[in-house]
């Protein structure tokens, strides 16, 4: 079973990190060697890894706890909202707005502003309304449903936050430490995986990659919602 998830990473290019004058230091016990300048990930410890924060997940998601998918760059953001669409939870994968986690309150008003606007042809105002300044609003509607689609649901801070690509999602891993919440997180040879607490080490970059790392968490997730 093992060497056949290590077979399926081979072919979706999960082995393959950065430049060697791009890497981290303390990636060093996640990687095997260089191979034309590139770092090569061992498979054996992205599999040992993926097991743990599998198993942390699991457990979480048995007793009902949320968790908040993070990946805002263009390869990730399907695999990122199709995750949490399939386990039920919660993702961001537009843009980290800056106190998403640590200053919710202002998030929560974003979300009441982005109701009303949704709502905009029920409010009072709205027959006095220019076409100008309706289409403004559509703007405005369009572009906090962009950045609030995912969590608009979610109540409180998450139990648990997967973030694929730590190194870019770096305000998002600072708020989540200074809140305490459980990292689990794709890293690549350029991150530092001792500011997360379930390092995964993979390849960030591949869309394929990406998806069968966040395949398995999820795969984890559903068998312990329907257990």
């Amino acid at each position: 079973m093992i060497n056949e998830l290590i077979s399926e990473m081979v072919d979706a290019g999960v082995h393959y990190g950065h430049q060697t004058k791009k890497w981290n230091p303390k990636m060093k016990p996640y990687l095997m060697k260089d191979k034309g300048g590139i770092y090569i990930i061992n498979l054996e410890q992205t599999v040992k890894c993926l097991d743990k924060a599998s198993d942390f997940l699991s457990d979480l998601a048995g007793k009902g706890k949320k968790i908040l998918f993070v990946g805002c760059k263009r390869q990730a953001q399907d695999a990122v909202r199709e995750a949490a669409e399939a386990t039920g939870q919660y993702y961001v994968n537009h843009r980290w707005l800056g106190g998403m986690l640590t200053n919710m309150a202002t998030v929560k008003k974003s979300i009441e502003r982005l109701k009303w606007l949704e709502n905009i042809e029920k409010q009072p105002e709205f027959k006095s309304m220019s076409k100008k300044e309706l289409s403004a609003l559509g703007r405005e509607r369009e572009k906090l449903l962009r950045n609030l689609r995912g969590i608009r649901g979610l109540e409180g801070k998450p139990d648990a936050i997967v973030i694929v690509d730590s190194a870019r999602e770096s305000i998002a891993v600072a708020e989540a430490r200074r809140l305490e919440i459980p990292i689990v997180a794709i890293v690549d040879t350029n991150a530092d995986p001792s500011v997360v607490n379930y390092p995964v080490p993979g390849n960030d970059d591949a869309v394929r990659s990406i998806r069968i790392i966040l395949q398995n968490l999820v795969d984890a997730i559903v068998v312990a919602k329907k257990g």
